[in-house]
Protein backbone atom coordinates (compact mmCIF):
# COMPACT_ATOMS: atom_id res chain seq x y z
CA UNK A 1 0.00 0.00 0.00
CA UNK A 2 3.01 2.20 0.73
CA UNK A 3 4.98 1.41 -2.09
CA UNK A 4 3.10 3.54 -4.76
CA UNK A 5 4.09 7.14 -2.37
CA UNK A 6 7.52 5.59 -1.42
CA UNK A 7 8.03 6.11 -5.55
CA UNK A 8 6.61 9.14 -5.83
CA UNK A 9 8.83 10.14 -2.91
CA UNK A 10 11.97 8.58 -5.01
CA UNK A 11 11.11 10.00 -8.09
CA UNK A 12 10.66 13.74 -7.04
CA UNK A 13 14.14 13.18 -4.86
CA UNK A 14 15.92 11.89 -8.10
CA UNK A 15 19.31 13.51 -7.86
CA UNK A 16 18.77 15.00 -4.59
CA UNK A 17 19.11 11.92 -1.95
CA UNK A 18 19.14 8.44 -2.25
CA UNK A 19 15.66 6.20 -1.12
CA UNK A 20 16.66 2.98 0.67
CA UNK A 21 14.00 0.40 1.07
CA UNK A 22 15.06 -1.70 3.42
CA UNK A 23 13.45 -5.43 4.99
CA UNK A 24 12.71 -5.32 8.45
CA UNK A 25 13.16 -9.28 8.52
CA UNK A 26 16.39 -8.68 7.24
CA UNK A 27 19.89 -8.84 8.93
CA UNK A 28 20.55 -5.24 7.71
CA UNK A 29 17.02 -4.45 8.17
CA UNK A 30 17.25 -5.70 11.76
CA UNK A 31 20.13 -3.39 12.47
CA UNK A 32 18.97 -0.32 11.29
CA UNK A 33 15.90 -0.59 12.94
CA UNK A 34 17.54 -1.20 15.77
CA UNK A 35 20.09 1.72 15.19
CA UNK A 36 17.02 4.31 14.29
CA UNK A 37 14.51 3.20 16.63
CA UNK A 38 12.12 1.89 14.75
CA UNK A 39 8.97 0.11 16.88
CA UNK A 40 6.59 -0.25 13.45
CA UNK A 41 6.17 -0.77 10.26
CA UNK A 42 6.14 0.76 7.44
CA UNK A 43 8.63 3.38 8.86
CA UNK A 44 10.67 6.35 7.41
CA UNK A 45 13.28 7.22 8.56
CA UNK A 46 14.93 10.79 7.18
CA UNK A 47 19.03 10.25 8.05
CA UNK A 48 22.15 13.22 7.58
CA UNK A 49 25.21 12.56 6.05
CA UNK A 50 26.87 11.33 9.46
CA UNK A 51 23.83 8.59 9.74
CA UNK A 52 22.21 10.63 12.31
CA UNK A 53 18.26 10.58 12.14
CA UNK A 54 16.66 13.53 11.80
CA UNK A 55 12.91 12.71 10.63
CA UNK A 56 10.87 9.87 11.18
CA UNK A 57 7.50 8.70 10.88
CA UNK A 58 5.64 5.50 11.43
CA UNK A 59 2.63 4.49 9.29
CA UNK A 60 1.57 5.21 5.50
CA UNK A 61 4.20 8.06 4.64
CA UNK A 62 3.04 12.11 4.43
CA UNK A 63 5.40 12.44 1.15
CA UNK A 64 5.11 16.22 1.58
CA UNK A 65 6.57 16.00 4.83
CA UNK A 66 9.24 13.67 3.56
CA UNK A 67 10.11 15.78 0.88
CA UNK A 68 10.23 18.52 3.17
CA UNK A 69 12.66 17.27 5.68
CA UNK A 70 14.91 16.32 2.87
CA UNK A 71 15.25 19.59 1.25
CA UNK A 72 15.88 21.35 4.79
CA UNK A 73 18.46 18.94 5.66
CA UNK A 74 20.54 19.53 2.03
CA UNK A 75 19.34 23.25 2.31
CA UNK A 76 21.24 23.35 5.78
CA UNK A 77 24.54 21.96 4.24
Amino acid sequence: MARPIVDGVEEKLTGKAEVIRLDVISGVGRQAAARYGVRGIPAFVVVDGNGQAVYSQIGLPRSGLLIEQVEALLASK
